[in-house]
């Protein structure tokens, strides 16, 4: 098979949201996808640019992303985030995962972060494994922590009520 690897384009942003709303499916939350293709558009290709996207094209179609962003280590100092890595499920094991994975380290090894991280659910082992064959440390003793739009709302209303 052959397929090449990309930055993304505005016009990549419907294909993208495909490709997200399939791993949502995957991950057992179709419904938790809120994210649009005017917000992709806006977020990624308008400044501030709040992510990068790499994509995996096979036949003039998009197949594959990883998607990043910057963040700082308090510890480590500069690093990126992978937000995910989706492979199209009809072309897993084609070595797809592999090349946007080596397009993400080949980014972060540029830009000198200090480190790459990402999460991954913890019954994903074809995933894990994965990760792991690639030198990724699991770190399986962290958990990962969300405060959602709700929550937000709810602490911003006990601020208020505390008088904070």
């Amino acid at each position: 098979m052959t397929f090449s690897i990309r930055e993304a384009t505005k016009n990549d942003m419907p294909r993208v949201l495909e490709l997200i709303t399939e791993l949502a499916v995957f991950e057992k939350e179709p419904d938790a996808v809120e994210v649009t293709v005017e917000i992709l558009q806006k977020r990624g290709f308008e400044d501030p640019k709040q992510f990068l996207c790499f994509v995996a094209e096979c036949d003039g179609i998009v197949e594959g992303i990883a998607l990043v962003y910057n963040r700082f280590s308090t510890w480590k100092g500069p690093i990126i985030h992978l937000e995910d890595l989706i492979v199209s499920q009809t072309k897993r094991g084609t070595g797809m995962g592999t090349a946007l994975l080596d397009e993400v380290v080949k980014y972060g090894h540029r830009l000198g972060v200090k480190r790459i991280c990402w999460e991954v659910i913890d019954w994903n082992e074809p995933a894990i494994n994965f990760y792991e064959k690639k030198g990724a440390d699991v770190k399986r003793d962290w958990d990962v922590v969300h405060l959602d739009e709700d929550g937000i709302k709810n602490y911003i209303e006990h601020i208020k009520n505390a008088g904070i």
